[in-house]
């Protein structure tokens, strides 16, 4: 069976990007592309990869992923950035290296609000809000607080 190849203007189509967007995702190493002369050719996994959709039904039938958004008050620039690099590097661990956690983190700074969004599978998603919440609520914690002000949505 060939596996079906990409352009990088394809891919940039099919994601409704910018074409240099897509370069830079493959320089970045966010994207997976082999080099054929002078063009980059895109495997179908590896957009799937990028865009979290599943490449290929699984083979031992259902899949189970979970999705949780945190939401944490309080926060300011610096913090929302010590408890990112918190996340993600718990987020990096290893664990499943099939099914990596995917996470996002948005911080609000008007509202000094940070959102942690988590997708992934459910052992992996729950050692992963077990260290944000041992990080933001044990004395001395992150966001210097031990009220549990953190609220999971």
């Amino acid at each position: 069976m060939r596996e079906e190849m990409y352009s990088v203007e394809q891919v940039a189509d099919l994601l409704g990007l910018h074409v240099r967007t897509v370069r830079g995702y493959i320089r970045s190493g966010r994207l997976r592309a082999t080099r054929i002369g002078k063009q980059y050719r895109i495997a179908r996994a590896d957009l799937d990869a990028l865009t979290g959709r599943p490449s290929a039904p699984s083979a031992r039938g259902a899949s189970v992923e979970v999705s949780s958004i945190v939401q944490v008050d309080g926060v300011d620039r610096a913090t929302a950035d010590r408890l990112a690099t918190v996340v993600l590097a718990g987020a990096n661990n290893g664990y499943d290296l099939a099914h990596p956690l995917r996470v996002q983190t948005v911080h609000d700074e008007e509202r000094n609000r940070m959102k942690i969004v988590i997708l992934g599978g459910t052992a992996a998603t729950v050692d992963l809000l077990r260290l944000l919440d041992a990080v933001l609520d044990a004395d001395g914690g992150l966001l210097g607080r031990g009220d549990g002000e953190a609220e999971h949505a």
